[in-house]
């Protein structure tokens, strides 16, 4: 469980190579009680990444080289799971559904209020690791594999599937209510994204599907009501 002191000290990388804009990230960030480590384009980050477990990156878009979505989709490739909220200047619904498909937990349109940014970054470090007192009392089976709520882990006969925070927090909300129908705007909520629109909430549920179903085109556990939403159903 993430109490409150440690999602307030949470280390985060801030990626953006605007050195104005990371130097008052920094500052505010650290005037939060954030650890904040800077870097200014996808190859710093790298170099960061491999030497610290961080906590969340807060990662730009539009950088010179290699982009942001670039590297959220290369890092998920290689299995970092480390939350990432991502900036950018271009922020219509296309774009967030295009962070949101690659990996990223969140999106933030600049310009933008850093007390909102600050108030995203706990919303998703709090949603990694949800309270206790909200979750399901046993693991829950999915085929053969199993969803242990309480720890955000799900695990199989090959050992531990990642996940995503933003996957996580998906499986943890229709974990809940098995056998509920959510709707869209349910599950945005749960997830901290009420204003990322039903698009995103289906990129998320596809994801998943890959990670717990046996075959994502003919789902056994998660599945579409038509006109209403999804539903978890666990089983053997």
């Amino acid at each position: 469980m993430v109490g409150e002191t440690l999602v307030d000290s949470a280390h985060l990388l801030v990626v953006d190579d605007d050195a104005r804009l990371r130097a008052l990230l920094q500052r505010f960030l650290a005037e939060q009680g954030f650890r904040v480590t800077i870097a200014a384009d996808a190859a710093a980050a790298r170099a960061a990444l491999g030497a610290v477990a961080f906590d969340l990156v807060v990662l730009d878009v539009m950088m010179p080289g290699e982009s942001g979505l670039e590297l959220v989709e290369s890092l998920r490739r290689e299995g970092n799971d480390v939350p990432v909220l991502m900036l950018t200047a271009r922020g219509g619904p296309d774009d967030r559904v295009a962070g949101f498909q690659l990996g990223a937990d969140d999106y933030l349109a600049k310009p933008f209020d850093p007390r909102e940014l600050a108030l995203r970054i706990r919303t998703i470090l709090r949603r990694v690791a949800p309270p206790a007192h909200a979750l399901p009392a046993a693991p829950v089976q999915l085929g053969m594999r199993w969803f242990d709520a309480e720890r955000s882990e799900l695990r199989g006969p090959e050992g531990t599937v990642r996940l995503t925070g933003g996957e996580a927090a998906l499986l943890v909300a229709l974990a809940r209510r098995a056998g509920e129908v959510l709707s869209r705007e349910e599950i945005a909520a749960a997830l901290g994204t009420p204003e990322a629109g039903e698009r995103a909430v289906d990129v998320q549920v596809t994801r998943l599907r890959r990670k717990i179903e046996p075959d994502p085109r003919e789902p056994r556990f998660l599945h579409t009501v038509r006109h209403r939403g999804y539903v978890l159903r666990p089983g053997p």
